[in-house]
């Protein structure tokens, strides 16, 4: 990589991937979630992280570079803690599967917005402004997806995991 644009390819390439892997963790997730409320914001969770696959994937292609040429390790890990951490483990209630869940989701949903950030960050100082555009729309949907979670937590699952 010899400047802030390889930088930039290379991120938006594990950005694509990170949410290839997200998507159907995701989707797994909200199958074993109890509450309605979580398995609705899982479900929009999958949605949004589909089109942000897209968009990606669009911005990639316009620069003429391959959105499958990465594959994001990290988020391979992250993937894996969630099925073994919110899938695979034994819970006595369901109310404690849940609230494990919405960790694992967030802390996917934080990988994201990290990435989001950055290459937000590298398309505006490139002068990409419509690049920029769409990854700060992409972050802000991140943001949100979290606050959601985090709402769905604090409002009744943690409580009554107690």
């Amino acid at each position: 990589m010899d400047n802030l644009k390889d930088v930039y390819i290379d991120q938006l390439q594990d950005l694509c991937s990170a949410n290839r892997q997200a998507t159907d963790v995701t989707r797994d997730l909200s199958r074993a979630a109890k509450s309605e409320a979580l398995r609705a914001a899982l479900e929009r969770g999958v949605e949004g992280i589909e089109d942000g696959c897209k968009k990606l994937q669009q911005i990639i292609k316009a620069h003429g570079s391959d959105p499958e040429a990465e594959h994001c390790k990290g988020m391979e890990g992250l993937v894996r803690e969630a099925r073994a951490h919110a899938l695979e483990e034994d819970f006595g209630g369901d109310d404690a599967r849940d609230a494990m869940i919405i960790s694992q989701y967030q802390r996917m949903a934080h990988y994201a917005i990290a990435g989001y950030g950055c290459v937000a960050a590298y398309a505006e100082q490139l002068g990409l402004k419509d690049d920029a555009k769409t990854l700060r729309e992409m972050l802000d949907a991140a943001y949100s997806g979290d606050r959601t979670m985090s709402e769905i937590a604090e409002g009744k699952i943690n409580v009554r995991a107690v």
